[in-house]
This record gives structure tokens, C-alpha cells and sequence, in this order.
């Protein structure tokens, strides 16, 4: 038995979505119920937070940050303690 499914979607990205399956020659509803088997059955992936874009400058920025994270360079000591650490800051 199949059961009524309805949702709101971006109008534009239905219609690309349609399209699509009408030059493969299958339903959209076709589509929508192998996504859902898929989804269920632990085959598609649903990565639920939007990625962020990052602009050239950023990019570069966290790219260099991240190249001395993995070389262990520029990187402040481990403190045990409070003072330790304002020393540590004081004399930057």
C-alpha cells in the first residue's frame, strides 16, 4: 500500500529535479521513493549542516593556520597554571 507524501521544495530545484528524471525516463516520484529507501536502508548520507564558504583571504588564513597545527609550529605551550599562562602572555 503506498501512502500520500506532501512537502514544500524550492520551485527551481524541483524543476531541475523533474527535468532530470524526465531525460532518464524515470517519475520524479520514482526519484523521491528511491532517495527515501536509500536514506532508510543507511545508503545516502544527509549532511544536515549547511557548509560554509569561505571568501580567497579566509581561505588562505585558515589553510596556513591548519598547515602549522599539522607541523607544530607557531603554537603556544601547554600551561598547568594560571600564572604560568600570564606569564607566558606578558612577555609576548
Amino acid at each position: 500500500m503506498n501512502t500520500q507524501v506532501i512537502f514544500k521544495m524550492d520551485k527551481k530545484l524541483k524543476e531541475r529535479a523533474m527535468k532530470k528524471a524526465r531525460a532518464e525516463g524515470i517519475p520524479f516520484s520514482a526519484v523521491l521513493t528511491l532517495a527515501t529507501r536509500s536514506f532508510v536502508e543507511g545508503g545516502l548520507a544527509i549532511e544536515a549542516v549547511q557548509r560554509q564558504v569561505l571568501n580567497d583571504k579566509t581561505r588562505k588564513i585558515l589553510d596556513s593556520a591548519l598547515k602549522n597545527i599539522r607541523l607544530g609550529k607557531n603554537l603556544s605551550p601547554q600551561f598547568t597554571n594560571m600564572k604560568d599562562m600570564d606569564a607566558y602572555l606578558n612577555a609576548l
